[in-house]
């Protein structure tokens, strides 16, 4: 499973899937917010991950504290933390058992994208959804 394999985005993205959007936020200015109503909007049933605003709900997505509040397990765990801080993420989607990590554009952790794939999950870094589903024609 390569990293950023077009195929596999391709795959990913070209189904409505469980995604968990770790670092969501309420906030209308921030990236992670509008990548969460873009993902609403594309027909994925989303789970905001966010300690501060757990019990309530982004875009209609509810907000949960942590990834291990998310049951069933979500397929793509989405990741908007800073590079460093992602690897904890990473570390949690694997435990989770999801099928795949997706860090955020400027989100790059080689390490913690090591140990996704050496667990078999399927990794993308330094992209985003919202760029990719137009970008590759699979647009609802």
């Amino acid at each position: 499973m390569a990293i950023n394999d077009e195929g596999e985005i391709r795959t990913l993205l070209g189904q409505p899937r469980r995604i968990a959007v770790v670092g969501a936020s309420p906030n209308p200015s921030r990236d992670s917010n509008h990548v969460l109503a873009f993902l609403v909007s594309q027909g994925h049933d989303v789970i905001a991950v966010n300690p501060g605003h757990a019990g309530g709900t982004i875009h209609g997505a509810p907000v949960v504290a942590t990834l291990a509040n998310v049951e069933p397990p979500a397929e793509i765990v989405d990741i908007f933390r800073n590079s460093d801080d992602a690897g904890a993420a990473v570390d949690e989607a694997i435990v989770h058992g999801a099928k795949a990590v997706w860090m955020q554009l400027g989100v790059v952790n080689e390490a913690a994208a090591k140990r996704a794939e050496a667990a078999g999950l399927i990794v993308v870094m330094d992209r985003c959804p919202a760029i990719e589903i137009p970008r590759l024609g699979l647009r609802r």
